[in-house]
């Protein structure tokens, strides 16, 4: 079973920014790529932003591009979310996940077979 750890949710003002982190603790895995999911309330779990393992192909959704930048870390079981210009919109529960099967950086949650428990962010307006 691999675990993610999310970490680095918070309150910020509209405007602001947020650094999102994502740790695999497990020490064998298969890793082709990994991705940050939100969920706000009510609402369904949508796709934010993926990256190749090997950090060489990105992709965003439509509402975050050019405010978010996801990066792998300088350790190699680490991935971060870059949040910039935060909007209320972006309020949700974070999600990092891993897609061990696929590498196509999809948006569909069904391609990634491991997540973390989620991280608190709030956009105050």
């Amino acid at each position: 079973q691999v675990q993610l750890v999310e970490s680095g949710g918070g309150l910020v003002q509209a405007g602001g920014s947020l650094r999102l982190s994502c740790a695999i603790s497990s020490r064998s895995f298969n890793a082709y790529a990994m991705g940050w999911f939100r969920q706000a309330p009510g609402k369904e779990r949508e796709f934010v932003a993926a990256i190749r393992w090997n950090g060489d192909r990105t992709n965003y959704a439509d509402s975050v591009k050019g405010r978010f930048t996801i990066s792998k870390g300088s350790a190699k079981n680490t991935m971060y979310l870059q949040m910039n210009s935060l909007k209320p919109e972006d309020t949700a529960v974070y999600y990092c996940a891993l897609d061990s099967l696929f590498g196509g950086l999809g948006p569909r949650a069904s391609e990634y077979s491991s997540w973390g428990q989620g991280t608190q962010v709030t956009v105050s307006s």
